[in-house]
């Protein structure tokens, strides 16, 4: 029974729920409803978004079971409560676990490549198990190339979902209306989930400094120090606040009152507020707050796909 919760932690478990909610989201409440109005059958429906959410959890979860095998020296220094490697679960059995995970959800977009319309899923998909697992072992250890793949890679569990109805949005509709609708609002979602995870990602660097430096990685906080790192993190606090003011704006022309005012008490105000506590913190519990409050919004910013849902009836 020791056992299954700790294979939970070790994949992180709330962070597999957050994905599959994130492309379940996509899928039905902006992308299905977008492509119903424009006359298209989606690729993605049914059985095969199941496949596909599975696909991207089994994807991500190895990517968290490599990464803690290679991370464990300095985990045993940054969280030594939460270490699961070796203490409960052995080095050999992580490894066993990280290739199954990995080949199932390759696997699982070589069959939507084979059952739908799809192509190129299973490669891509093969090649996100080769950057993590590079990641685990040497990218996350570089100034800013960890922290932009990492984002990268949140950002594509959305973007994923547009790139599978390739095939239906060059050919949805004449005008084109559909199409650049879809493209308008992938690019919104990626854009979010791209910068808070990056924001998010550095300041868990700050978080865990001390078993980073002990064991040679180059983070932004060793490079560059707290207070410079601070203005690279303020800086994109501004820039994502400024970009969601101005979706605001056009939201507001939409009349989509509920949606401006869910935005604005829950992702605006809550920024502004993690750019006033990151000025003043200083200790590691004090980043592990800013973290966990990031993660809220993006939970939040998340559920906003709801909106589209109602107004786009």
């Amino acid at each position: 029974m020791r056992l299954t919760p700790a294979f939970l932690r070790l994949v992180r478990w709330p962070n597999l729920l957050f994905f599959a909610l994130t492309q379940i989201l996509f899928v039905y409440c902006i992308i299905h409803p977008i492509m119903f109005a424009g006359g298209a059958v989606p690729n993605i429906k049914g059985v095969y978004c199941l496949l596909l959410v599975l696909s991207y959890v089994l994807i991500y979860a190895e990517g968290y079971v490599i990464n803690d095998y290679f991370d464990l020296n300095i985990d045993q220094i940054n969280k030594p409560d939460k270490v699961v490697v070796e203490k409960i679960i052995s080095r050999r059995w992580v490894i066993f676990w990280h290739v199954i995970l990995s080949v199932f959800g390759v696997a699982l977009g070589f069959y939507i490549d084979w059952k739908t319309d799809v192509r190129f899923l299973g490669l891509l998909n093969m090649g996100i198990v080769g950057l993590l697992f590079v990641y685990s072992i040497s990218l996350k250890k570089k100034l800013l190339v960890g922290n932009i793949l990492v984002s990268v890679l949140t950002a594509w569990a959305i973007l994923v979902i547009t790139f599978c109805e390739t095939s239906n949005l060059l050919h949805l509709d004449v005008s084109g209306s559909y199409t650049q609708k879809i493209t308008r609002i992938s690019f919104l979602y990626t854009a979010f989930a791209f910068v808070i995870s990056l924001i998010r990602e550095v300041v868990k660097d700050m978080e865990d400094v001390d078993g980073d430096r002990r064991y040679g990685c180059n983070t932004m906080p060793i490079a560059w120090g707290i207070q410079s790192t601070k203005v690279f993190v303020s800086v994109w606090l501004v820039v994502l606040i400024a970009m969601l003011l101005v979706v605001q704006f056009y939201v507001l022309i939409l009349n989509w009152w509920w949606s401006a005012a869910y935005s604005l008490v829950l992702i605006i105000v809550p920024l502004i507020y993690i750019f006033k506590l990151l000025v003043s913190a200083k200790t590691s519990k004090d980043y592990h707050h800013l973290s966990t409050l990031i993660k809220m919004v993006m939970f939040a910013g998340i559920l906003s796909m709801l909106f589209f849902r109602i107004y786009l009836r």
